[in-house]
């Protein structure tokens, strides 16, 4: 079965409206760092049939997108863009999503930062949140978060999918930071292979008190929990990435040097950043060099796990097609039109841990160009999965 999105949370909620300090008065000495906390999502739910290595193979890259996809963002821009929220003597009050223009520009330089990488993945800024796979607040007291990857697709078009809440002025790294949530990236202290052993108390200690006044549970979702093993880049870690929490002495018991010393990132997309982001979102050739999907053709899928094809279409008429994977597999696809160079999102869907095949039925037109991207996340048997148009 399918992730389904996680419950949405009441029309007022209590959250300090008025908290909001500089990112730089929260990284000098003596002060608590301001964390983000990556949104939860129900996991997913597989039946008896689906064995451990299928999910294994589904979590590894299931909230991952297909390289080549546009992301689109939006901010929100309207008076009457924000939710009620509960104060601390019992008031209710209204605080807006809506960013100042400096605070904008952070994050367009943390889009800008990923995109200088030369990845698969592009960025645009888009005026209409219909439009937009990501929806941007800036809602004072909500701190910074963003749901991870694919799992944006679960949420209203009238929802935001990523927050500040505090003054991003200079303060990029948390926008990057928060992209890389959306980019389907988990946080690198979680890290299973990561050897810290944590002095728990300490840490909701820490963690309970201003400026994060996190709950038990909040620390740890973001901190404490392990991430599965299948979900995470090789058996290194990283305490450089982007991905990664700074830590006060007394919050780690292993490593031992952090029993008396931070851990403080260096700030930046590391190197393994890097490299990760660009073997799992490749730079991409021009679309004129794909190979072409043939009507009626079976077309068999030679990938691996976690590897991606694209194929051009070319409908010779105007009408209704239907797309269908063969084989006992897991497969996300989507459907992609070529408007002048500029890629529409005209349709997808993931079979993933599911007794079907991946399907779109939609009307293509003569003269238009078409592009089908296809992730594989398992194949019962190599070699024994296709693709077809009709």
């Amino acid at each position: 079965m399918a992730r389904q999105p996680a419950p949405k949370s009441d029309a007022a909620k209590s959250v300090d409206a008025k908290a909001a300090p500089a990112a730089a008065a929260e990284r000098a000495p003596g002060y608590t760092h301001r964390y983000c906390h990556a949104r939860p999502t129900l996991p997913r739910r597989f039946g008896p049939g689906v064995s451990d290595d299928r999910a294994s193979a589904i979590h590894a890259v299931g909230e991952k997108w297909v390289n080549g996809t546009v992301l689109s963002y939006y901010f929100f821009n309207q008076p009457t863009d924000g939710e009620n929220v509960v104060l601390a003597d019992g008031s209710v009050q209204f605080v807006s999503w809506v960013g100042a223009e400096s605070q904008k520009e952070v994050v367009r330089g943390g889009f800008k930062a990923w995109a200088d990488l030369g990845i698969g993945l592009k960025f645009k800024e888009v005026a209409s949140r219909d439009q937009a796979l990501v929806r941007i607040g800036f809602m004072a007291g909500d701190g910074a978060w963003s749901y991870v990857g694919r799992a944006i697709l679960d949420q209203a078009s009238d929802q935001r999918t990523m927050n500040f809440g505090w003054n991003l002025t200079g303060d990029l790294d948390t926008a990057i930071h928060e992209i890389g949530h959306t980019l389907g990236f988990e946080h690198e202290h979680q890290n299973p292979f990561s050897g810290i052993v944590w002095n728990d108390e300490n840490v909701y200690a820490a963690l309970a008190k201003p400026p994060n006044s996190w709950s038990r549970q909040k620390t740890f979702f973001n901190i404490l929990r392990k991430l599965p093993e299948n979900t995470v880049q090789g058996t290194q870690w990283d305490p450089n990435s982007v991905m990664h929490y700074p830590f006060e002495a007394g919050l780690i018991l292993e490593p031992p040097q952090y029993r008396t010393q931070p851990l403080q990132p260096a700030g930046g997309l590391s190197a393994r950043d890097q490299t990760y982001v660009k073997q799992l979102y490749p730079a991409q050739g021009p679309v004129a060099g794909l190979p072409e999907l043939k009507l009626m053709e079976s077309r068999p899928l030679n990938i691996g796990a976690g590897q991606q094809v694209d194929l051009r279409m070319l409908p010779k008429r105007s009408r209704n097609y239907e797309i269908r994977t063969f084989g006992a597999s897991d497969v996300v696809i989507v459907l992609f039109e070529d408007v002048n160079g500029e890629f529409k999102y005209r349709g997808g869907d993931d079979d993933s841990g599911e007794d079907r095949n991946a399907y779109l039925k939609l009307r293509m037109s003569r003269g238009s160009k078409y592009v089908l991207r296809l992730r594989l996340y398992y194949a019962d048997h190599a070699g024994e999965t296709a693709v077809m148009w009709w």
